[in-house]
């Protein structure tokens, strides 16, 4: 029976988990700047996992390093964590990633990510193990590679650009996919070091290529209406990042909550 429930629970929960890091980051603009998030990530208001983001930005370069483990509930079935870094370089609209890598435990499962963009195209990507691929699995296109964001910093949306509605292509060194937001207004929210007005975008998550055809969590994720993801403007570097996410699962919904949200 236990073994039974780890199978029930450990897919969704991953899934939940994974778009959890791809909607964590940090903050960023031109300038010597040193900012800190952390998020406390739940399954049905219990706690599974904690994930902490630092960034720092000299000139018009940026680097943010992030941490994930995880906690409480899912410790039960297998301990995860994982730490990832991105850097690139500050423009008007957008962060533009260069490097970006992570390393990622889960039990005895481990897996290596690194990426390489310029201008915003792939120009290397490897995964350490190489997953084999089943006869339904989609390849990612040499299209796929262009004009593309990573999951980190795509996040982190300019002052002056439109947060909602939008479309984030984004790569994350296996799957690509587009992060629609769409406009639902705006609401309170308050954590360590802000208070004030977050936008509210409700989420669409749009499958293109590197997955499974058919496979039951990422159908489920693409049939999805009720996500939500928070932004709140970060005043001293001027750019919008999540302070708040809710993902369903068929097990019950994640939860993403900034618990701290300031700048130094």
């Amino acid at each position: 029976m236990m073994n039974q429930r780890v199978k029930t629970v450990a897919g969704p929960v991953a899934a939940g988990l994974l778009l959890a890091v791809s909607l964590a980051g940090g903050q960023a603009r031109a300038g010597d700047i040193a900012h800190d998030t952390e998020y406390s990530i739940s399954l049905s208001g219990l706690p599974i996992a904690r994930a902490r983001f630092h960034t720092e930005l000299e000139s018009r370069r940026y680097t943010i390093s992030g941490t994930l483990e995880s906690a409480g509930l899912a410790d039960i079935f297998a301990r995860t964590n994982g730490r990832t870094t991105v850097s690139g370089r500050v423009e008007a609209d957008r962060l533009r990633a260069e490097d970006y890598s992570v390393r990622y435990q889960s039990g005895s499962k481990t897996r290596a990510i690194d990426v390489t963009f310029r201008d915003g195209n792939v120009v290397s990507a490897t995964l350490t193990p190489k997953k084999p691929q089943p006869k339904n699995w989609i390849p990612v296109s040499p299209a796929d590679l262009r004009g593309v964001l990573d999951p980190l910093s795509g996040l982190i949306i300019p002052e002056g650009t439109r947060v909602c509605p939008s479309t984030l292509p984004i790569f994350d060194g296996e799957s690509r996919l587009d992060i629609r937001l769409v406009d639902k207004g705006s609401k309170p929210f308050t954590t360590k070091g802000f208070k004030g007005e977050a936008i509210v975008c409700g989420l669409r998550f749009v499958p293109k290529s590197g997955y499974r055809k058919g496979r039951r969590d990422v159908e489920y994720l693409r049939k999805l209406e009720t996500m939500e993801i928070w932004f709140a403007k970060a005043d001293a570097v001027k750019v919008y990042a999540p302070v708040y996410a809710r993902i369903p699962t068929t097990v019950g919904p994640v939860t993403v909550w900034a618990t701290r949200f300031e700048g130094s």
